[in-house]
């Protein structure tokens, strides 16, 4: 199978981690510049109101899409941990699995990493661990145009990045289907496109098994 070339999102959409079943790789995208309106620092998840996202401040938003995402830093004079984690005890709290993976995911945004690339990353290891996908992971070394042939940093590369997007007027393929549909804590019909958190906290240990 080839390897996938992606941003490194914000929470993955569930369609991320179906794109990644029987690859040899993944390679995150480090020296790109940083994109506004993008799962980079914004997910989904489904709240009593329906779809919400949640979005991480960056610092000198005005200016941060001159800086390069693995430079990028989290903007904590505001008080966006303490929202996005008391939306999700409000959206996610009941629902089966919220505790089993509660404590860990609180952990990782009380370390604070600087960075958003950093945060991100601590989150994609730990729910690649979740859902079982021995997915080895490499950083590009030098920025790869859209334009230019993937083979160029590897043989059987397929360039994902940006094939999902939070984006309301966006085509509803790829990232508006994730996998099997599962019970949701809101509503009658199956939302797609959402963040794998809903999958974690309503499947727990059998979440991959919703991917293909």
């Amino acid at each position: 199978m080839p390897a996938v070339l992606s941003e490194l999102p914000y929470h993955p959409p569930i369609a991320f981690f179906s794109q990644l079943l029987g690859v040899d790789a993944l390679w995150l995208e480090a020296h790109e510049h940083y994109r506004k309106q993008t799962y980079r620092n914004r997910c989904l998840i489904l709240t009593a109101q329906g779809q919400q996202p949640l979005t991480v401040p960056v610092v000198d938003g005005n200016r941060s899409e001159k800086v390069a995402i693995s430079a990028l830093e989290i903007d904590y004079r505001q008080n966006w941990i303490h929202r996005h984690w008391r939306t999700l005890q409000t959206a996610y709290g009941g629902s089966p699995y919220f505790e089993y993976y509660a404590d860990y995911l609180h952990d990782i945004y009380q370390q604070k990493p600087a960075l958003l690339f950093d945060l991100n990353l601590q989150f994609l290891r730990f729910y690649l661990r979740c859902l079982r996908l021995r997915v080895p992971l490499h950083f590009t070394t030098t920025y790869l145009p859209a334009t230019a042939d993937p083979s160029l940093l590897l043989p059987d590369l397929l360039d994902c990045r940006d094939h999902l997007t939070p984006k309301a007027q966006a085509s509803p393929e790829p990232d508006r289907t994730s996998g099997r549909p599962y019970p949701q804590t809101f509503g009658k019909d199956f939302v797609p496109g959402l963040s794998i958190l809903d999958l974690l906290f309503m499947q727990g240990p059998a979440a991959g098994s919703f991917l293909a």
